[in-house]
């Protein structure tokens, strides 16, 4: 008459150690995602210190240069909101160049909407809003070979947030010491980074030929037409491309 009430009992405990293991197993992945990202804040710190400097230079206050960092959270598109700004540009220009420089990110969480699709609708959105390339392109592959879970891209997310804020913070008081840090340099730690980040990746024929083409388009986008619009299509390119090669495999 026993049997029921223990039977029941040992599911709950089953229940609870589960939940409790898939909990740990998500804090390790959050903590890897953050770690794993840290080396990128070399290049992401110089960066975010440049914006601050124009974000000055163009007239925005102090409190408005570090909203914009916690608000908008997108380098580029800081970078140019703040130059827009300088040319006395009406708010819903900025506003639309600036979203063209983001559109990329729409193919990046397109790629990652299939393996995030058991998450709710706010817990999503949080992962939409600190995406970047630099967290996409650590976490990405791992999540999609079923290696970690959304975990991981939080992790990392948060790691370029919290290296952004910094950096900003840093432009504020280190203004008037730090001209201009483009000069020293930094600025190819970031190719450099994608780089080794993208050579995993390069295991097959379409991967090889989304790369070259995308990189190519890049290239040749970058020196032959104006704004930004050239990564979009680039990155469009390079996915049609390994698509074809993968479609005759």
């Amino acid at each position: 008459m026993d049997a029921k009430p223990k039977t029941q009992e040992l599911e709950r405990t089953r229940g609870v150690n589960l939940r409790a293991l898939l909990e740990r197993q998500a804090r390790g992945e959050l903590w890897r995602g953050f770690v794993d990202t840290m080396p990128l804040w070399i290049g992401v710190v110089p960066f975010g210190i440049a914006y601050t400097l124009a974000a000055q230079t163009a007239g925005l206050t102090p409190l408005q240069t570090l909203a914009m960092s916690l608000l908008v959270f997108a380098g580029a598109s800081q970078f140019t909101a703040a130059g827009l700004f300088a040319g006395g540009a009406a708010g819903l220009s900025i506003i639309l160049t600036t979203l063209v420089i983001n559109l990329r990110h729409l193919l990046l969480s397109a790629s990652l909407a299939p393996f995030l699709r058991h998450l709710s609708l706010w817990k999503r959105a949080g992962l939409a809003f600190g995406i970047t390339d630099e967290s996409y392109a650590v976490a990405v592959r791992r999540i999609m070979e079923r290696q970690a879970g959304p975990a991981l891209l939080l992790g990392a997310n948060i790691s370029l947030y919290v290296s952004w804020q910094l950096s900003t913070l840093a432009g504020l008081l280190l203004g008037g010491i730090i001209s201009d840090p483009t000069a020293l340099g930094l600025g190819l730690v970031f190719p450099l980074s994608f780089t080794v980040l993208l050579m995993p990746y390069l295991r097959s024929r379409p991967a090889w030929a989304a790369a070259l083409v995308a990189g190519g388009l890049a290239l040749a986008g970058r020196m032959l037409l104006p704004g930004s619009w050239y990564l979009l299509f680039a990155a469009l390119g390079g996915s049609l491309a390994g698509a074809l090669v993968e479609k005759k495999r």
